[in-house]
């Protein structure tokens, strides 16, 4: 996975709970949950603007781009036998 979302550490460093969090921006801990491991697919602005705005923080903060080079040496791997999918 190329983004990691770094929620968890935002609310250590906030001293908040991801029930607080939940309660503050009207999205269900579940779904704040599959948010913060990153379980989810994508995220709409005006929640990730609600969750910067609670946890005072910008949305880098937040998101992290880490690039996935094990998965690009294995395509180009594939590529290279024929075997892409």
């Amino acid at each position: 996975m190329a983004i990691v979302v770094n929620m968890d550490l935002m609310l250590v460093r906030r001293k908040m709970t991801l029930t607080e969090l939940s309660q503050r921006v009207n999205v269900s801990v579940t779904n704040l949950s599959l948010l913060k491991t990153g379980k989810v697919k994508g995220v709409r602005f005006s929640t990730l603007s609600a969750i910067c705005r609670e946890l005072e923080c910008e949305p880098g903060d937040l998101l992290e781009y880490v690039p996935d080079f094990a998965g690009a040496a294995e395509r180009r791997k594939q590529a290279d036998e024929g075997t892409e999918l």
